[in-house]
């Protein structure tokens, strides 16, 4: 067997394998990278001869790492992971809070908390530049998890080995019902009120559904429950009185109403509600920074919302 050298190596051929070890599929991984699918293939095919290891198994249906790839894919992935570090490294001794961040959220937390933090973030770190994400909690966590993403807003408790959680701020639940409905005419809901249905919940995956489901517990469920892919298509479920729901108090804006079709009432119980959270890497360099930024976002908080400190970040696996 000819010996191998490191030249023949690079770090883009590298991220090519990688992505199709994640995607599952050439055109997902390379629309992923920024090329088309024939060079992504070329240079797949290019890696695989001079390590002169078959990576993936092909066929019509699917495309899967073989047993000997498997351990050569994660340890790529892992080289990737070191070299975003040492870029960042680089960029940081430069000048603190500088260059690019790349930030994850929730869907059900982005749209309505991002755009007023971004604007006062360009003034409080001129030098930063976001990069943002918005996916559900798992592939945020799985992103932070490769080195994809430097931290991400997520709604607590989530699975914590390995990870720095800290606590920004508790936001309120909102009963999301029709204008016409009885609860409308009501200042606060019980949640006891909620099992009179139909409640419409998040598909499976949302956080939110979690979080909607764990405060109906023990109460039981109407029969019929129905399922939204989006808070968007939930309000407007909402308010073509398909049922009532649960809404986050920052989605829950007056412009979010459907032309006045929708009513949100506080809950009774002050509880009901999410722990908002930035989490990053145990072993990101950028500690301090991140530290930085989740003061200022505690400083910087949105009306109807508590602060929160680190103190207070359930530490226990989640959802």
């Amino acid at each position: 067997m000819r010996a191998l050298s490191i030249s023949s190596l690079s770090l883009r051929d590298l991220e090519y394998v990688v992505a199709v070890a994640r995607e599952r599929h050439f055109g997902r991984a390379a629309e992923s990278c920024g090329v088309s699918q024939a060079t992504l293939s070329e240079q797949v095919r290019k890696l695989e001869s001079i390590l002169g290891v078959t990576l993936f198994e092909r066929t019509k249906r699917k495309v899967a790492p073989t047993a000997r790839g498997e351990p050569i894919l994660r340890q790529a992935e892992a080289l990737l992971g070191d070299a975003r570090r040492l870029l960042d490294e680089a960029r940081r001794s430069a000048e603190p809070l500088s260059g690019e961040l790349r930030l994850g959220a929730i869907a059900t937390l982005g749209p309505y908390y991002l755009p007023s933090v971004i604007a006062l973030g360009r003034r409080r770190f001129p030098q930063l530049a976001l990069r943002l994400r918005e996916a559900m909690t798992d592939d945020l966590l799985a992103a932070l998890r490769r080195g994809e993403l430097d931290a991400i807003l997520v709604a607590l408790p989530v699975p914590i080995d390995g990870l720095v959680a800290e606590a920004l701020f508790f936001e309120p639940f909102r009963c999301a019902c029709p204008s016409g409905d009885d609860l409308a005419h009501r200042e606060q809901v019980r949640l006891r009120d909620l099992k009179r249905g139909p409640l419409l919940l998040m598909e499976d995956g949302h956080c939110l559904r979690d979080q909607a489901l764990s405060l109906c517990h023990p109460s039981p469920l109407p029969n019929q429950s129905r399922y939204a892919s989006s808070l968007e298509m939930l309000r407007h479920m909402i308010a073509a009185g398909e049922g009532i729901s649960l809404i986050p108090l920052l989605a829950a804006a007056e412009h979010t109403t459907m032309h006045g079709m929708i009513a949100y009432r506080a809950l009774e119980d002050a509880r009901a509600g999410r722990t908002i959270a930035l989490v990053w890497r145990a072993t990101e360099t950028r500690m301090k920074d991140l530290r930085d930024i989740a003061a200022f976002l505690r400083e910087e908080l949105p009306a109807g919302v508590q602060p929160l400190g680190d103190a207070d970040a359930p530490l226990s696996s989640g959802s």
